[in-house]
């Protein structure tokens, strides 16, 4: 399609449903409806084999009362990071009988539908688990664990069961998950789910979206129908921009390599943490002002000519060579160099005649293969730099190049609204503070920055949205799409809404 705009298959409700149907909907809750109009007939022939989400009174878990799905244990007892946020949807009665998940470079999210066996209520809830990708064989366990027990679940036998799978981790891990599980697997575009995702989430969740202030930390916005257009900013391992102008269009406009996985990777270097939710543990325990150079500390003060707080960070990590020439001075005044420190010394000073330095080269490469270990000074200098100064200091640093980036993007392309979402932000204060903050200040107010619940689920629920039966339509005659490599779905189908709080999911199957 020219100018790189692509159509995101709609697998959703545009339309935001009002509590007006009384009576009849009670009654739709108790059993399905019987009577279909001259329209939803012409619709289920234009797109068989499709099933709606029933979207209606739908709303997040969030009380004791109300604990998540018993099936949110792993039976693998690998490294699953568990959502507590399930989504109740209490008047959806149909049979699910797919999963979705969203393979990325750093995690795996997985979606899917589970019946609560031991609850007198009808409907379900929507499940949420994650799993470092690195532990990919634990997500296809636990895959196979819903797959087992698909009948208790869902209703539906273990054979029927598919999974709906997006990322890039769908197409490197396509061969492992079809032959461990014996399942059909098909395969979606990543950018167009996060898209279908994220507009699930926008217009049918309440409690869901919402804006975030040092002053007013959790604002949540009300599900609407007008959302278009709007940015939105999928921070992964990477970093990824769309601009979406419609239900069905979006393009990538921007990004940057500065991700998730660079704060991931350089931590996992200059910290003992291991993994990124000890990461974000630790960075929410620091003080980045040990370590990055401020405004304050070159003005003494405020430089409110151009609006900067004596707080703003001038420099990341602007502090740290200066101090560790300072450590290094007052280890050398306190008892002077130690731990090969002196050999050093020696040897600097052997190597100021070319004849010397020959000689030392030469005996160094052939007694002295590694170099001498960490010196006092070195020690003593780390030492005032803690871990958790560090992780705030990079977090801060990732978190501010990424907002400033997105508002230069929206400002480019005449965005109001920018979406936030992937899973390095995982509801961490300082980060989301950060990039609001950065779209705030730049934009001088005119622009809004706004985050999910279920910011890393993006993509897992698009899928999820888009499933379609195998062969569906009149003798298999209407597929497709097969894929053909990334960036190309398989079975997509347009998605329909009776306006009726039922979210098309594109196919879960009726049967």
């Amino acid at each position: 399609m020219p100018g790189g705009v692509h159509p995101a298959e709609g697998a959703i409700d545009d339309r935001h449903n009002d509590d007006d149907s009384g009576a009849a909907g009670k009654r739709d809750a108790r059993r399905p409806r019987t009577m279909t109009s001259t329209a939803e007939i012409d619709s289920t022939i234009i797109h068989p084999g499709s099933v709606r989400i029933n979207v209606k009174g739908a709303f997040i878990v969030d009380t004791p009362e109300q604990p998540g799905t018993p099936a949110n244990v792993s039976p693998s007892g690998g490294a699953a990071y568990y959502e507590t946020k399930d989504i109740r949807l209490p008047n959806h009665t149909a049979v699910i009988s797919h999963i979705a998940v969203d393979i990325g470079g750093s995690l795996a999210k997985l979606v899917y539908f589970s019946r609560e066996p031991h609850s007198t209520e009808p409907g379900g809830r929507l499940n949420f688990l994650s799993f470092e990708t690195d532990r990919v064989d634990d997500c296809i366990e636990f895959m196979r664990h819903l797959k087992d027990n698909q009948l208790a679940l869902n209703g539906s036998t273990p054979g029927e069961l598919c999974v709906m799978a997006t990322g890039g981790g769908s197409y490197k891990f396509y061969d492992r998950i079809r032959e461990r599980l014996g399942v059909d697997v098909l395969r979606e575009d990543e950018m167009e789910c996060l898209i279908i995702g994220l507009d699930f989430f926008i217009t049918e969740i309440p409690r869901e979206v919402f804006t975030y202030s040092e002053t007013d930390p959790m604002h949540f916005a009300t599900p609407r129908a007008d959302i278009y257009p709007y940015m939105l900013v999928n921070i992964g391992s990477g970093v990824s921009m769309l601009k979406v102008s419609g239900p069905r269009t979006y393009e990538r406009v921007g990004g940057t390599s500065l991700g998730g996985g660079t704060l991931w990777g350089i931590l996992s270097l200059l910290t003992p943490a291991e993994s990124f939710d000890e990461m974000l543990d630790m960075a929410a325990h620091g003080d980045n002002a040990k370590v990055d150079m401020l405004v304050g500390d070159i003005y003494g003060t405020d430089y409110g000519r151009i609006g900067l707080k004596s707080t703003t960070i001038a420099s990341s990590f602007g502090k740290v060579f200066r101090m560790k020439r300072e450590a290094e001075r007052e280890a050398e005044e306190m008892g002077g160099l130690s731990n090969g420190d002196e050999q050093n010394r020696r040897r600097q000073q052997n190597s100021s005649s070319p004849t010397a330095a020959a000689t030392t080269t030469t005996s160094s490469s052939q007694t002295q293969p590694s170099r001498p270990t960490s010196s006092r000074a070195s020690e003593f200098a780390r030492s005032r730099f803690s871990s958790a100064d560090i992780s705030r200091s990079l977090l801060y640093a990732i978190s501010n190049n990424i907002g400033q980036i997105a508002y230069l993007q929206s400002q480019v392309h005449g965005l109001s609204r920018i979406y936030f979402g992937g899973s390095f932000i995982r509801g961490h204060p300082q980060t989301m503070n950060t990039l609001s903050y950065a779209i705030k200040f730049w934009s001088k107010g005119e622009k809004q920055a706004y985050f999910l619940r279920h910011e890393g689920y993006l993509g897992a629920v698009g899928a999820f949205l888009k499933h379609q039966p195998r062969n569906w339509g009149r003798r298999g005659s209407f597929e497709q799409g097969t894929a053909t490599g990334p960036g190309r779905g398989q079975g997509q189908g347009q998605g329909v809404s009776d306006g009726n709080g039922n979210a098309d999911a594109g196919a879960a199957n009726s049967r």
